[in-house]
C-alpha cells in the first residue's frame, strides 16, 4: 500500500512539473483556432502508439466553439476500409491554450496545451494524458492544409525530443485521400 501512495505521489508531482514547463502560445486566441485541421504529426511515448504506429494515416481534425465557450473537437482518420469519429470537448482552464478533456471511452484524463499556432497555417500541440499510474507524452502538429513547410516539420520533431520522446516516437503521418472530406 505504501508504495502504491509514493507511486501516486511520484506521478502527480511529474504531471505538475511537466504542465509548469509546457510553454502556452501567447495571446491565445481560442476564435482562430476554430475550423478544418489536418494532422500532420503525431509523437507519442504510449503502448497503443508503438502498436499502432504503422497503421496510422492523416487525419481531419474540426474544431467549433460549444456554446459555454468550450471547444467541440471532432477527429475524422481512416481505419482499415472506413472512416471512424472520435470526438472530445476541451474545457478551457483559467490559462488561454490549455484545456482538459476526459475520455469515458478510454478512461483517460487529457491536460492540451496549444504551444504554438499562426492560426492559418499551423498548430503545435503538447498532450498529457494519464490513465491510472500511467501518464504519457503526446505533441502533435495540424496544418490548415495537407503540407507544411519543412520548417515546421523540423519545429515539430525538435519540440517533441524536447519533451523526451525519441526518432522512434515520432511519426510523420502519411498523406492519404481517405475521410479527408468527413466532417
Amino acid at each position: 500500500m505504501k508504495r502504491l501512495i509514493f507511486s501516486l505521489a511520484l506521478i502527480t508531482l511529474y504531471v505538475l512539473y511537466v504542465k509548469a514547463d509546457v510553454p502556452l502560445q501567447p495571446d491565445f486566441q481560442d476564435d482562430k483556432i476554430v475550423g478544418r485541421w489536418y494532422g500532420i504529426g503525431l509523437a507519442s511515448n504510449s503502448a497503443w502508439f508503438k502498436a499502432k504506429k504503422q497503421f496510422l494515416k492523416m487525419c481531419t481534425t474540426i474544431i467549433t466553439p460549444t456554446a459555454d465557450g468550450n471547444l467541440d473537437v471532432v477527429v475524422t482518420y481512416p481505419k482499415q476500409d472506413r472512416c471512424e469519429k472520435k470526438s472530445m470537448t476541451y474545457i478551457k482552464t483559467e490559462q488561454p491554450g490549455r484545456f482538459i478533456s476526459k475520455s469515458p471511452r478510454y478512461g483517460s484524463d487529457h491536460d492540451i496545451s496549444v504551444i504554438e499556432t499562426n492560426y492559418n497555417e499551423f498548430t503545435l500541440m503538447h498532450t498529457l494524458k494519464t490513465k491510472g499510474s500511467d501518464v504519457n507524452t503526446v505533441v502533435s502538429l495540424f496544418g490548415r492544409s495537407k503540407e507544411l513547410r519543412p520548417e515546421l516539420v523540423e519545429k515539430f520533431k525538435q519540440t517533441a525530443k524536447e519533451y523526451g520522446l525519441t526518432d522512434e516516437n515520432i511519426l510523420i503521418l502519411p498523406q492519404s485521400d481517405t475521410c479527408m472530406t468527413e466532417a
